[in-house]
């Protein structure tokens, strides 16, 4: 069978970095093809030659059985090639009518036909299950729904050829499920997938074939169903990765660090009967893992936040080692040592353009600051240095911008600027999301080290294996709710999945 898409011996490199050296990838119309690897295997580099971005050094492509090349993205999209980015490409003041079609409108004379548009938005729109009004704004969608808005761009595109790049990451398993069967459909329809991600289970769910990159090189290529998630795991690091263990750790649940009683976050002004948070009473211990579980949109992040003092709270009470306390911004949750490890590190978290050093720096200046006010360069950079070395994190210097660094080792950062002020309470939203799989790891045993070491560390996240891991105890939300609590040894994904989808706490 003659492939959709034929990559071979493709080379690139940028100053200083070779990217890719001789790399082949074949896909076949229909199939759904696992581009696999760890931050910096070449993944990315590879997508943006494939959707025009870059120009390879050396190598040729063939698609739908021709030499082509590929110099600029209309020459991509011309050929049928679509690349759905995990940083969607959408415009938040338009319509979904018109992101699907932006550029690409039909008209009567002169001008933008709307009610064409609307009902051809709405017919494509329709195709993959996102059935709501294509004069909606982009802005007031969910991330899910933003994610089928881009989908339904790739198919009015007529694609041949759609690239996923990590399109789980930040889906519930609700909305998982509904992409899957997305693509399913495209496969039926003879459209070929390559799907980019970190999570394996996926891989062996949904994906046909499956090729590793490493160090920029191909490691292999091997059909799914002739191949584990171990033996997928040795070729993209190199080595075995121990995925499911706690490391031997046993929890040492000391004093209640934290507590929230009564919790209540109201919706803004725009939508009266939204409510983000309601009447969440919950309890955190030192030297323990607390896990916060539930689906998109159950109040987990916005918790955290009215907990951090980034959103005000309605009612309720923030109590710190037995004393209430008042907390209306983040800087007086730091004063009572509470950090916050925000989902979205680069929108929420980092200066990208900025250095390591002070990216790390930042929030400990006050303890690095001499007698006239001057920040001490010496005791910084020595600071910056003790983090390097205790979280192993991988930089060519401490002047390098956080930006170039990989996700894991951006995280590092992240955890780093927090551990520098010898918090009492870390809570860290979604751990590992966008970072390989050997780095999520790493991250894992330092939330290990961090509860191992007094700290109370309260774990969000979407993913039930990483919940099921980290967390010494499980609070499940539904609806901005409570909807449970378990301990680790009574939690299973059904007995979370029951509590994220009912509304009763459990008994």
């Amino acid at each position: 069978m003659t492939p959709l898409l034929q990559v071979q011996d493709i080379s690139k490199g940028f100053p200083g970095v070779q990217a890719l050296t001789g790399v082949a990838l074949e896909v076949r119309a229909g199939e759904c093809h696992a581009l696999l690897g760890e931050n910096g295997a070449g993944k990315s580099t590879l997508l943006k030659i494939l959707a025009g971005a870059h120009r390879p050094d050396t190598g040729t492509i063939t698609f739908d059985g021709r030499p082509v090349e590929i110099a600029r993205p209309a020459d991509a999209q011309a050929l049928g090639i679509v690349t759905i980015y995990q940083e969607f490409n959408l415009l938040p003041n338009l319509t979904i009518a018109e992101n699907v079609f932006v550029g690409r409108e039909p008209t009567r004379g002169p001008f933008v036909d709307w009610r064409k548009l609307n009902q051809q938005a709405r017919e494509v729109t329709r195709r993959i299950g996102l059935d709501m009004d294509p004069r909606r704004l982009v802005k007031d969608l969910s991330v899910a729904e933003q994610q089928m808005v881009e989908i339904a761009k790739a198919l009015s595109m007529e694609a041949k050829l759609v690239i996923m790049d990590e399109p789980t990451a930040a889906l519930s398993e609700t909305e998982v499920e509904r992409l899957f069967r997305i693509i399913a459909d495209l496969k039926a329809h003879g459209i070929a997938v390559v799907f980019v991600t970190h999570r394996l289970d996926e891989v062996m769910r949904a994906c046909d074939r499956v090729t590793v990159l490493r160090d920029g090189k191909l490691v292999g290529s091997a059909e799914v169903k002739d191949i584990r998630v171990d033996d997928i795991i040795r070729m993209m690091v190199g080595r075995e990765v121990e995925l499911h263990g706690r490391g031997g750790r046993v929890a040492h649940r000391g004093a209640t660090v934290l507590e929230v009683q009564g919790l209540t976050r109201m919706g803004d002004a725009n939508d009266p009967h939204a409510v983000r948070v309601r009447d969440v009473s919950l309890t955190a211990h030192a030297g323990e893992i607390l896990g916060i579980g539930g689906l998109i949109g159950a109040g987990r992040t916005e918790l955290a936040r009215a907990i951090f003092g980034a959103d005000p709270i309605d009612s309720g009470k923030v109590l710190v080692e037995g004393q209430e306390v008042a907390i209306a911004t983040p800087q007086d949750a730091i004063r009572h040592g509470i950090g916050l490890v925000p989902e979205d590190r680069k929108q929420q978290a980092l200066f990208l353009s900025l250095a390591i050093r002070p990216n790390l720096s930042m929030a400990a200046l006050d303890g690095l600051t001499e007698r006239l006010g001057f920040v001490s360069g010496s005791r910084e950079r020595a600071l910056v240095e003790r983090y390097r070395q205790k979280l192993s994190i991988r930089m060519a210097s401490q002047e390098q911008p956080v930006g170039n660094l990989s996700g894991g080792n951006q995280q590092k950062v992240v955890l780093a600027r927090w551990l520098a002020l010898n918090p009492k309470v870390l809570i860290v939203d979604e751990p590992t999301r966008g970072i390989d799989i050997a780095a999520k790891n790493e991250v894992h045993h330092l939330l290990f080290e961090l509860a191992e070491a007094g700290i109370a560390v309260i774990v969000i996240s979407s993913e039930m294996p990483e919940l099921l891991r980290l967390a010494d105890r499980i609070v499940t939300m539904r609806e901005g709710r409570v909807t449970g609590e378990l301990m680790r040894d009574q939690a299973t994904e059904e007995s979370l999945m029951h509590l994220f989808t009912h509304n009763q706490t459990a008994a």
